[in-house]
Formats: C-alpha cells, sequence, structure tokens
C-alpha cells in the first residue's frame, strides 16, 4: 500500500501481522486505518512527495493533540510518534480510533433533522471557542509558536507556498496576496489556532449529537484566533456552486446556521471583537486557494494517493475571486 509499509510497521510496533486501509477524504496529510485483529489505530503521516518546508510536522501535531488532551477540547488520544523514516520513509504517529463520522456530503446526513443542524452549528462555533480559551502555557505550548507578527508571517508562508508551487498562471493571486500584505490588522489576542478548523475536519457522533474529536492539527500554531473564524467562514461558503466540494454542501442542509450565525456566535461565546473579520475571511480565501494549488501541484507529478484530486486545481481561481471580494468589503 502506498505510503504504508505494514510489515516493517508491524516490526516496529513488535505486533503480529498487521491490515490496513486508506481513510479516504484527506487532500494533505494521509491517515490509514491500522489493525492487528484485536487492537486498532489511526496512523498518519505526510503526502508522499513535494512535502512543502514547514508543512505536514508529525511532530507537531501529535505534540498539540496530547497537550489539549485534558482540555474542552476533545482529540484522540495519541499511542506514538516515529522520527525514524527507515520505518515508513517519513515520520508518522498513531492515536486511538475514535467513534464518529467526518461530514462531507450531504448524502451522509438523512438523520440530521433542522435541530440537528442547528444544534451541530452551535457546538462547532463552541468547541472553537473552547480551543481559543485554552491558556498555551498551561498546557505545555507556551513555545509551540511566535505570536508576535503572526499575521504578517503567515501571509509572507503561503506566499512562499504559492511561488514553491507554481505550475501555471493564476490571474489575481498575487494582487490579493499583495492587498492582504499591506493591510494587516493589529492582533488584539493569542490563542492556539489550528489552521485548517472546518465541519469535515471534526468526528459527528449521532447518539448523543456531539463532536467526539478534532482532527488534522497539521497546521496548529500559536497566533491570532480569528485566523480560524474566518477560515471556517470560507469553508461553509466555499466557491458558491451547488455541488461546492469545498463545504461538501452539508452546511446547505436546513436548520444550519449560515456563516454570520457561526459568527455572531462566537462573538457572544469568546467576547472577541470580530470587526475585522473581511481581512481574516480573505486571508483564508488565499491560504485555501494556495493549499489546492500545492495538492494540484503533487496531483500533475503523480504524487497524490486516493481519488478525487484531478478536479483541484479548478476550484483554485474561485477562491481567489473570493478573497478579492472579501479583501473590498464585499459580500
Amino acid at each position: 500500500m502506498p505510503g504504508l509499509d505494514l510489515r516493517r510497521l508491524a516490526a516496529h510496533l513488535g505486533t503480529g501481522p498487521l491490515s490496513g486501509e486508506l481513510i479516504p477524504g484527506g487532500r494533505s496529510n494521509l491517515t490509514y486505518r491500522v489493525t492487528d485483529g484485536t487492537r486498532r489505530w489511526v496512523l498518519r503521516r505526510p503526502p508522499l512527495g513535494h512535502v512543502l518546508a514547514t508543512a505536514h510536522d508529525m511532530a507537531r501535531e501529535h505534540r498539540v493533540i496530547a497537550a489539549l488532551a485534558d482540555t474542552a477540547v476533545p482529540v484522540p488520544r495519541v499511542e506514538l510518534l516515529c522520527t525514524d523514516t527507515d520505518v515508513l520513509g517519513a515520520p508518522f504517529y498513531l492515536m486511538e480510533e475514535v467513534p464518529g463520522v467526518a461530514l462531507r456530503h450531504r448524502d451522509q446526513c438523512p438523520w440530521l433533522t433542522p435541530d440537528h443542524a442547528r444544534a451541530l452549528s452551535h457546538r462547532l462555533v463552541d468547541v472553537l471557542a473552547d480551543l481559543h480559551a485554552v491558556d498555551p502555557a498551561e498546557v505545555g505550548l507556551g513555545d509551540f509558536g511566535r505570536p508576535e507578527g503572526f499575521l504578517r508571517r503567515q501571509v509572507a508562508r503561503w506566499g512562499k507556498q504559492l511561488d514553491a508551487s507554481r505550475s501555471r498562471e493564476l490571474p489575481g493571486i498575487d494582487e490579493l496576496r499583495d492587498r492582504l500584505a499591506g493591510t494587516v490588522p493589529v492582533t488584539r489576542r493569542t490563542a492556539v489556532v489550528h489552521g485548517d478548523y472546518r465541519l469535515d475536519n471534526v468526528l459527528v457522533t449521532r447518539d448523543p449529537l456531539d463532536i467526539s474529536a478534532v482532527l488534522d492539527w497539521e497546521m496548529a500554531t500559536l497566533g491570532d484566533p480569528l485566523a480560524d473564524l474566518g477560515l471556517l467562514c470560507v469553508y461553509w461558503n466555499g466557491t458558491g456552486a451547488g455541488d461546492d466540494p469545498i463545504t461538501g454542501t452539508v452546511p446547505s442542509l436546513p436548520g444550519f446556521a449560515d456563516s454570520d450565525g457561526l459568527i455572531h456566535r462566537y462573538a457572544e461565546r469568546s467576547g472577541a471583537d470580530v470587526g475585522d473579520l473581511g481581512w481574516y475571511t480573505a486571508f483564508g480565501y488565499f491560504k485555501l486557494a494556495v493549499i489546492l494549488e500545492g495538492i494540484h501541484f503533487r496531483y500533475t507529478r503523480g504524487q497524490t494517493v486516493g481519488a478525487g484530486f484531478d478536479t483541484i486545481g479548478q476550484l483554485t481561481l474561485p477562491l481567489v475571486r473570493r478573497g478579492l471580494a472579501a479583501s473590498a468589503g464585499e459580500r
């Protein structure tokens, strides 16, 4: 199996023969379900090729999940971190398998009533507010990032990632980067930032309805928490297409709050001033456009695993256009 040598993994863990399968849906790090017939784990590792500098850091992802274990933020229990690249060709970590499902498509949700959808909207925002309420120093994450200058570094970082993934003309994306760089807002507070918070990066249980785990912490750091809220709104609204793969169309089901409702709930729950959120939303569109362009870059070079990568590149320019509109104050 690409990216997962079960024989070497079994030898490293000291178990009997293992079986495993790729968990579909991810577009960046690779996630597998692994079992020895008795125990079950989830394994995370970087993609197979074109790993951008500072991205896909398994040790950071492992560290933040372990640090949040005793907080109000639901996370899986981490089992093992392996930095020996002789095992799987890249660092990886194992965590417990948590009940629940990542909701990516409407056809997963026939049981989701409008009341369920409304409650899930609120729970999604409340978990984000709980994350941002965690004192980094109290959970051993006081040195997890450099919050001073975070937003400026983020614009520069994703600009560099864009340059590292360029393979075609992308009208408007450099204009968007320049606008963001020239209008960086003042950060009012610092928190643990997830970096990719959205509905399909959490696991949802049906009975009782809840969020059992927040996943995919590869971009977590210390910084401005409004970056998470702006990106959540980007994922919530997507490109506006009826079959939008950015949202998976789940938030369009009856009962889900709109993005204004999410923002209001977050402001109410956290006490944060969300007056500058337009910049953060525009940055979210830029960041997501760069991420998808990096995935498109890997796809064109045969370095992706799984289905659904062939159309990823079509999403970059619609996101750029929405980012430009957000940066200009348009709805």
